[in-house]
């Protein structure tokens, strides 16, 4: 893939804006449901990103320390085998990044349960970058702020039910 330029990235942030504007009329029609009103099926928001379906999960990314690169999200099945290892992932999106706080919506295939892994690509180039001894050298943070103090996280401590379109989860990136 190609590294986005400023004018895409802009765009970009625009789209997520709008779709934080769209989560907010939704929470309203929520509130209206639930108070006797009917509502309208949900639609997704614009500028979710990944393969569409009719599951989506909005991600918080705190302690985001530039605005500069990407925020990539990794997202992994319920499948313990098959976390964090090469090619083991369901999907990888990316978004630009926004210091100190970067949201964005991100397509589940369908409600169940997933892991996420994050991290701040800075320098644009798509890649999770470690130093030569295999330390990373980005941010990064799993689904639950699993502690990473010894190495990984379990996988049982990244795992995050989504039984419904829709639910917010809320992840603070760590940097070395």
């Amino acid at each position: 893939m190609a590294r986005l330029g400023r004018s895409e990235m802009k765009a970009a942030a625009r789209r997520v804006t709008k779709y934080w504007i769209a989560v907010l009329i939704a929470g309203l029609a929520s509130a209206l449901c639930a108070s006797g009103a009917q509502a309208q099926p949900a639609r997704p928001p614009e500028g979710c990103v990944g393969t569409a379906s009719d599951t989506w999960l909005f991600v918080s990314v705190e302690n985001v320390r530039s605005g500069n690169g990407l925020i990539a999200f990794t997202l992994y099945a319920d499948d313990r085998s098959r976390f964090l290892v090469k090619r083991g992932s369901l999907a990888v999106m990316r978004v630009p990044a926004q210091q100190g706080t970067t949201r964005a919506c991100i397509f589940l295939p369908k409600p169940g349960t997933y892991a996420v892994a994050v991290y701040h690509d800075e320098n644009g180039d798509q890649g999770f970058d470690r130093s030569g001894l295999g330390f990373p050298v980005e941010g990064f943070g799993f689904t639950n702020n699993s502690a990473t103090l010894a190495g990984l996280p379990s996988f049982n401590s990244v795992r995050l039910s989504v039984p419904r379109t829709g639910l917010l989860t809320r992840i603070r990136l760590k940097y070395p």
